[in-house]
């Protein structure tokens, strides 16, 4: 009789174990989801306000580059969406921009030798 009772909880908690998988990995495939949606509009945004050349400009830098061009992008719908920047975008401009973000981004190092 105990042995049936033991059962039925081993039985009992890999049902919860799994029950608590499968929602796990269901609110993990939604989060994604969510990302997605997100990153397509967030394309389809840039690709209404930035120029072909612009738009090739960044896919080029984003090879190099990413975590640059994501924030050439980033400032680009910022200025847009403040109206400091009006559509469609430029080559130059963005151009300005990689050369603004890419010198604040860059350390400088300055090596100074003791000399005894």
């Amino acid at each position: 009789m105990s042995l049936d009772y033991e059962e039925d909880e081993e039985l009992e908690l890999l049902r919860r174990r799994k029950l608590l998988e499968l929602q796990r990995k269901l609110e993990e495939e939604r989060r994604r989801k969510e990302l997605e949606e997100a990153e397509a509009r967030r394309d389809a945004i840039l690709r209404s306000i930035l120029t072909a050349e612009a738009r090739n400009r960044l896919a080029n830098i984003k090879l190099v580059r990413p975590e640059l061009a994501r924030m050439a992008e980033d400032y680009v719908l910022q200025l847009v969406q403040a109206g400091r920047l009006s559509p469609p975008v430029d080559d130059a401009t963005v151009k300005e921009i990689l050369l603004e973000l890419d010198s604040r981004s860059r350390r400088s190092f300055e090596i100074k030798f003791k000399r005894k």
